[in-house]
């Protein structure tokens, strides 16, 4: 894993045959992934990795193979969430073989790579007055990586955690073979609700099936209805999910809450959300 950043870097030698053969290794290696969804907010603080890893808990609790990447380079938590925070990451052959959370999750974070907890995500430039030119594209070439060089195996479900921005989810679906859709995160916010509607407008112009919203934190703000907003932007609701303090206490502990509160009202919700994604899929949902 040591070559984050590497081709960006390298002064563009052979470049276009490099990133060739890293497109066709990420190919062979999702080969076998039923399905790639993306969950995005585009805002930052509406509980979107909350709801990704209440999700693929949910999918692994019913059954299915799951994994999950954690793209948020500069800001990773899926890694704690989904309790394998601290495992070794082992080299075996050409791959990487991903932690298992305590549901069986694959689990794949740029978390499990840094040294320290204080030690920050920097980015490898011909120099580092240039760096911030050069991010993007070290950014969508480490997520390049990670997706082909985790041995993933068989998967019914790969879900992609991605970091707050509207701009995100274009990058990510360039690079892969196929997106089967999106999942947007939003709270009962005015804030939140006007980045997601750019959200779903970027989905849509990014050609990613918007699979439908979910509300987080439902009942902590006075704010408006998000069913009504899924209405507007013509997607389905895929429900609400109450704040639970109890979620976030478990998020902390990276325990599988859908597993150990199973009737919590909060769990209950998210296994609902899990289903009507999984109906979604089998449909095919399309833009």
């Amino acid at each position: 894993m040591k070559r984050y950043g590497d081709i960006a870097g390298d002064g563009g030698s052979n470049v276009a045959a490099q990133v060739a053969a890293l497109h066709e290794r990420l190919r062979r290696r999702l080969a076998d992934v039923g399905s790639v969804v993306a969950v995005v907010s585009g805002k930052g603080g509406v509980g979107k990795s909350t709801v990704t890893a209440g999700l693929a808990c949910a999918f692994a609790a019913g059954g299915a193979s799951v994994g999950v990447l954690d793209a948020d380079l500069n800001g990773p938590t899926m890694a704690k969430m989904l309790g394998v925070r601290g495992r070794r990451l082992i080299v075996a052959g050409d791959a990487v073989e991903p932690p298992l959370s305590p549901l069986g999750v694959k689990v794949m974070s740029m978390d499990l790579l840094l040294e320290s907890d204080d030690s920050p995500l920097r980015w490898q430039a011909p120099t580092q007055a240039e760096a911030h030119t050069w991010r993007g594209s070290m950014e969508a070439q480490a997520i390049r990586e990670f997706l082909a060089d985790t041995r993933w195996g068989s998967l019914d479900l790969l879900l992609l955690d991605l970091p707050p921005g509207t701009d995100r989810l274009a990058t990510v679906a360039s690079l892969l073979p196929a997106l089967a859709g999106t999942v947007v995160v939003t709270i009962p916010s005015d804030v939140s609700q006007l980045v997601v509607r750019r959200s779903i407008t970027a989905a849509r112009e990014a050609g990613a099936a918007v699979l439908g919203l979910v509300e987080n934190m439902a009942g902590l703000f006075p704010g408006p209805d998000a069913s009504r907003l899924a209405a507007e932007a013509g997607v389905p609701f895929l429900g609400a999910v109450p704040f639970d303090r109890s979620l976030a206490l478990a998020c902390d502990r990276g325990d599988p809450f859908v597993a150990t509160e199973p009737r919590s009202e909060a769990a209950r919700a998210i296994a609902a959300v899990a289903e009507r994604v999984r109906a979604a899929l089998a449909r095919g949902a399309r833009c």
